[in-house]
């Protein structure tokens, strides 16, 4: 059987920029989708179901971060945020808002492809293999790795972005032992990774927040100083 091309939906205002970015995902094997702003982007979520959406912050009516704080309210759409501004609050804001992922305008049509390619590679579902149970406890918690799940006790269910669910796996999988940022970056986004992407800082407070949120003192990710990050759960597989 031949697996089905991801499709990728383009949010973009500017028509050139539009085309320029389409066309080269075209080329790269994409079926691509385009929109120019909110209101064409919900006609075409009525009958595709992305892989991915390329969102441009700044677009007419509705911007970009009103429209990823709404996506987030419903199905988790893995969101590449484009912006034209250079100041690092607009990313913080974005990625608080539940994007996955930001790129700064201008930027290389191989830059765009790496980001776009590393965030589909975490969230899409891996080809059939093996049952195999990657299921496991660690506090209140049971996260269901292949089935890309998080709960809190009989009936709570914690909803996570694609970022934060993959930085909770990475933890998951190294507890107990502190994490640096840079080998934080390189095990959830890889060679996409910035050395100085602040990605890491923001999905961590917002990881924090949910977890203890569904389990409030949980204090699950403690800051080392000088270090990084340590998971202090006890984690436990679940058979």
């Amino acid at each position: 059987m031949t697996t089905p091309k991801p499709t990728i939906l383009i949010v973009e205002d500017d028509p050139e920029i539009r085309r320029l970015v389409r066309d080269f995902l075209v080329h790269e094997g994409y079926d691509i989708e385009t929109a120019a702003d909110g209101k064409a982007m919900d006609v075409v979520l009525q009958r595709v179901r992305p892989d991915l959406i390329i969102l441009d912050l700044m677009l007419p009516g509705e911007d970009g971060l009103a429209i990823c704080r709404r996506l987030r309210t419903g199905d988790p759409i893995p969101i590449l945020m484009l912006t034209a501004k250079s100041d690092e609050i607009d990313r913080v804001v974005g990625l608080e808002m539940g994007a996955d992922d930001y790129l700064a305008k201008p930027f290389s049509s191989r830059e765009l492809l790496a980001r776009a390619r590393a965030i589909m590679r975490r969230t899409r579902p891996a080809a059939a293999q093996p049952a195999q149970n990657r299921r496991y406890r660690f506090d209140a918690f049971v996260i269901d790795i292949d089935a890309r799940g998080l709960s809190a006790g009989e009936n709570t269910t914690v909803n996570l972005t694609s970022g934060e669910f993959e930085l909770l796996v990475c933890f998951v999988q190294r507890p107990r032992r502190v994490l640096t940022r840079d080998q934080i970056l390189d095990w959830t986004r890889g060679r996409s990774a910035d050395p100085f992407d602040r990605t890491v800082d923001m999905l961590i407070s917002r990881l924090r927040k949910k977890l203890d949120g569904a389990n409030p003192g949980s204090n699950l990710i403690n800051t080392v100083r000088n270090g990084g990050y340590l998971f202090t759960a006890h984690v436990s597989p679940l058979t």
